[in-house]
């Protein structure tokens, strides 16, 4: 444990970052989750919705550092591409 005060302060203040930062990051998978959702519904409409509310959040996340920016480009790149599949299925 930290033994001087600005130790203690130190440690204080990381465990508030962490635990904002945790929170912070189930939020984006809870986003992501629901595009997932969607997309595994079938629902072509729903899974559009779903994401474009998503991406700002992701973008959110990344600008900040809770998530890598690859990470989140990843991630928005496999869900549109999910999404774009599940359209033209739909058209076809």
């Amino acid at each position: 444990m930290a033994n001087s005060p600005s130790a203690k302060k130190r440690a204080k203040q990381a465990e508030k970052r962490r635990s904002h930062n945790a929170s912070l990051r189930s939020m984006v998978r809870t986003y992501i989750k629901n595009v997932v959702k969607a997309i595994a519904a079938k629902d072509h409409e729903l899974a559009k919705t779903a994401y474009t509310v998503a991406v700002p959040v992701i973008d959110r996340m990344a600008d900040k550092g809770i998530i890598h920016k690859n990470k989140a480009a990843r991630h928005k790149s496999r869900l549109n591409a999910h999404i774009k599949a599940l359209g033209e299925a739909a058209a076809a």
